[in-house]
């Protein structure tokens, strides 16, 4: 089984910042890619941005210039630094990996607890 712990979120001002922190355990024969999603009550969940195997990065045009993801191998732990916040940046913050776990194995998705950001105006 393959589990994320997310942690760094709080409640902090427009223009604020946080970094947000997805800790991922349990066997992972490869990794396809990692991501940072969140949901707003009412709203559907959404990619905020992405990290693919080889490095390459993807965000949501609304948070480009602002948010940055990251990662350390050596910790299996993936980053989301956000700065700038807005106070349309609030949701719950989820990180979903999605991963092999023995070779052949199809990429599948596993998603952390979540962590609340909340930004206040």
């Amino acid at each position: 089984q393959v589990h994320l712990v997310e942690s760094g979120g709080g409640s902090v001002q427009a223009g604020g910042s946080l970094k947000l922190s997805c800790v991922v355990s349990g066997y992972i024969f490869s990794n396809c890619r990692m991501g940072w999603y969140r949901q707003a009550p009412g709203k559907p969940r959404e990619l905020v941005s992405r990290m693919s195997s080889d490095g390459t990065t993807t965000y949501v045009d609304s948070v480009k210039g602002r948010f940055t993801i990251s990662r350390d191998n050596a910790k299996n732990t993936l980053y989301l630094q956000m700065n700038s916040l807005k106070t349309e940046d609030t949701a719950e913050y989820l990180c979903g990996a999605d991963v092999r776990q023995y070779n052949g194995d199809a990429c599948r998705r596993y998603w952390g607890q979540g962590t609340q950001v909340t930004v206040s105006s």
